[in-house]
């Protein structure tokens, strides 16, 4: 008996750590609320809710992507950091968004040095 309630608890305690390894990979890359929601507002991807789950559109092309859920959120930070190394530049406590034409399009500032890090570490610029 005393094998039989070893063997359900290690059972147990293994799908348990599994579940927890899975959950951690699947949760996105922090971010820094403030200055992402500002360059959120720029970015030509966005986030389709449907029946059949979430897709990823992009406005310039009209592109679609259907990653799989567990994907989902990295496959879009993915793209967006692709789009922000061509597209956001740092001057000084600005952060300037650019254009398809290599246009000023909005000037951000950057407030504390967690969003010059957050800019570095995500973006990588």
């Amino acid at each position: 008996m005393n094998v039989k309630k070893a063997l359900i608890f290690g059972f147990f305690t293994a799908f348990l750590i599994l579940g927890i390894v899975s959950m951690q990979r699947a949760v996105p890359d922090p971010k820094e609320d403030r200055i992402y929601l500002a360059i959120k507002e720029y970015s030509p991807y966005y986030i389709e809710k449907r029946i059949g789950g979430l897709t990823i559109l992009d406005k310039r092309s009209d592109k679609k992507e259907k990653p799989d859920s567990s994907d989902f959120f990295h496959r879009l930070d993915e793209l967006e950091k692709t789009w922000g190394k061509e597209h956001l530049v740092v001057e000084n406590n600005e952060l300037i968004v650019m254009g398809e034409n290599n246009q000023s399009v909005a000037r951000i500032m950057i407030e504390n040095e967690k969003e010059r890090a957050f800019l570095k570490e995500f973006f990588g610029i």
